[in-house]
């Protein structure tokens, strides 16, 4: 039977010769990830259930980005607890602050995936993966417990929708722009269960950022997994950052999938999600004034060094609107380190942003940037929910780099052709 890319991944950890979708399998584990909120619920019930070790001390991963560097007491016993869980157990890669990033864009920059690889982490965007050709989902954290003590996890093989990509992006438009668009035409809901499947010309012409990007916002849409086809850019990305070869799977030309959707990427403008869900898009050109009260540059889903750049080219010899407060947090410690090699960090600070060590902080409301009462801010974050990033009455507007950017300058939603 033809499978599609992510159910003959599946296969081959299971052990099968072919899955369908909809079959319940027991499938082997190549990374369980957590980080400082997730892996102490998790740590709780590998205790509980009386495992002594966990099955493999290099593929069991923990990273403290959430609450750190910590913001009170409860977040210090959180990362207290994993850092000595790690410890006794011998866990290999244990990320603290001074050495971690934001979670999903450290592992790929560790090498710690690789294509054809099937992880699962305590985080919900733990789909970003799928840019590296590998199989990645979201588990709660009784699941990663699992995970850590047996190196194995039951899934329901998902059924698959095919976006097909052709031409280029214009200037100015990311993998922000392109997963936006997507999510503002099938819905939060559109892809339940089921996994997104990107392939056609157009993903050449894709860098390896606006995958992780991409894969990293399926969850938003309701998707099990988001996963691209392994090319030359994945296989060099890949060997760049570990010595684990990368595995291969491709899917069959006759495989079947539930829709088809062609998307062309020369036809995509600046797009923004409006509260309070990542499917109320309209592009700039769409857009009346909106004045905001705060920016966020970063996260896992856009604080990679080319997001970083892209920001940083645009407010170089600007300044930040005066009633307008704007952070810049680099994903990880090596982004951070090559930013301000390269100047970018100055430019930032010269134009009146803060910039910050990585943190998960203000996309959660957790610390860092959170919203007072009635605030708008302008994010490169995933997610718009109400109180995502404070007050229940803020309002959190979701934007590429590029747009956040220039945002930040006007004091209002606003893409660089504005300038």
């Amino acid at each position: 039977m033809a499978m599609t890319m992510t159910q003959k991944i599946l296969a081959a950890h299971a052990g099968m010769d072919k899955v369908e979708a909809g079959e319940l399998i027991l499938v082997n584990l190549d990374r369980v990830l957590g980080n400082d909120i997730t892996s102490p619920v998790a740590i709780r019930e590998f205790n509980n259930m009386g495992a002594t070790e966990v099955y493999d001390k290099e593929k069991v991963t923990m990273v403290m980005d959430h609450f750190a560097p910590n913001k009170d007491i409860k977040a210090a016993i959180q990362c207290k607890m994993c850092r000595d869980f790690c410890r006794e157990k011998e866990v290999v890669n244990f990320y603290d602050v001074g050495d971690m990033g934001i979670e999903h864009a450290l592992l790929p920059e560790k090498g710690l995936v690789v294509s054809g690889d099937v992880v699962i982490g305590a985080d919900s965007h733990t789909c970003t993966y799928g840019a590296l050709g590998a199989f990645s989902t979201g588990v709660g954290s009784t699941d990663m417990a699992c995970g850590m003590a047996i190196g194995k996890a039951w899934f329901k093989v998902p059924s698959a929708i095919k976006f097909n990509l052709t031409g280029k992006l214009p200037p100015h438009i990311s993998g922000k722009d392109v997963i936006l668009h997507i999510i503002g035409k099938i819905g939060v809901d559109g892809a339940l269960y089921r996994s997104m499947e990107f392939s056609g010309e157009g993903v050449s012409e894709l860098s390896i950022t606006d995958r992780l990007t991409i894969c990293n916002m399926a969850i938003e849409a309701g998707a099990k997994n988001g996963i691209f086809p392994v090319d030359e850019k994945t296989v060099e990305y890949v060997k760049a950052h570990s010595d684990r070869e990368p595995v291969v799977y491709t899917a069959d030309d006759d495989a079947v999938y539930d829709e088809v959707y062609d998307i062309d990427l020369s036809t995509i403008r600046p797009t923004v999600a409006f509260p309070h869900l990542p499917e109320n898009t309209k592009t700039t050109d769409e857009i009346d004034e909106v004045k905001i009260d705060q920016v966020v540059i970063g996260s896992c889903t856009n604080g990679y060094y080319e997001n970083i750049k892209e920001a940083a080219d645009i407010i170089r010899g600007h300044k930040v609107a005066r009633d307008v407060r704007c952070i810049v947090i680099p994903a990880t410690q090596e982004i951070y380190l090559r930013a301000m090699r390269e100047g970018l960090l100055a430019d930032f600070i010269e134009a009146g942003c803060a910039v910050s060590t990585p943190t998960c902080g203000p996309c959660l409301g957790g610390h860092m940037g959170i919203l007072a009462p009635g605030e708008r801010a302008v994010a490169t974050t995933n997610r718009n929910f109400v109180g995502r990033m404070g007050d229940p009455t803020s309002e959190v507007y979701l934007a590429s780099p590029a747009v956040a950017a220039a945002s930040a300058i006007l004091g209002r939603i606003a893409s660089p052709d504005q300038l």
